[in-house]
């Protein structure tokens, strides 16, 4: 194996691209290549990958796909300069859990994405 990139399911894709972008996400793709009606979208922020899919964008191929609201799913994100990069987002999202050290020896933090995905992002400091 040699990467995960998850393909996540959301409503509205432009909404999603303007969340991700907002905290230093970038475009890398998109389906289609221009326009506002995206079904699919890939962005990129360093070695992190996400693809964000929209569920009519399935019609009947995979019925087993749905969600109701996107708590089941925490992705968790490590970087570099953690204190800095929450200075920088903070007051852009909703925060569900601030900087803290762990029993592990890591310092997290955990936001709500506008599609009701957590983040937690994590350093090993």
């Amino acid at each position: 194996m040699e990467s995960l990139s998850p393909n996540i399911f959301v409503n509205d894709i432009a909404e999603t691209i303007d969340f991700y972008k907002s905290i230093g996400f970038q475009v890398a793709m998109t389906v289609p290549e221009t326009g506002t009606e995206f079904v699919w979208a890939m962005m990129v922020n360093g070695d992190v990958t996400f693809m964000f899919q929209t569920f009519e964008s399935l019609g009947d191929e995979l019925p087993n796909i749905n969600r109701h609201n996107g708590g089941s799913l925490l992705l968790y994100i490590k970087l570099k300069k953690i204190r800095e990069f929450f200075g920088l987002i903070h007051e852009k999202v909703t925060v569900l859990k601030p900087l803290e050290t762990t029993f592990y020896g890591a310092t997290e933090f955990s936001i709500l994405d506008n599609n009701n995905y957590v983040l937690t992002f994590a350093e090993d400091e």
